[in-house]
């Protein structure tokens, strides 16, 4: 899930104002597991399972370990929330 910015203009001035985080904790097992899988595949990320590739696709896709996945730390930071939400839900795999 990309984030987006949104532009305040105040007289002169436009200020560039991040967009409010997911409320990760409100989505149900599937949306997590389809915001993480998202974030991987902007990334290049090659899938392996039959649900992800039916999903995403391959296309244009650079990394096949997940580890190298280059992910800027606002992506690492929302991969790691999505993970505590789909363990604490015990989403399934």
């Amino acid at each position: 899930m990309k984030r987006t910015t949104i532009f305040v203009v105040a007289g002169l001035f436009t200020l560039a104002v991040p967009a409010l985080a997911q409320d990760y904790g409100a989505m149900p097992c599937e949306d997590l597991w389809y915001s993480r899988n998202a974030i991987y595949k902007e990334a290049g990320y090659c899938f392996k399972t039959a649900r992800a590739i039916r999903a995403f696709g391959n296309a244009g896709c650079l990394y096949d370990d997940m580890g190298a996945v280059p992910l800027s730390a606002n992506a690492r930071r929302d991969v790691a929330d999505i993970q505590y939400w789909e363990r604490r839900r015990g989403c399934p795999r």
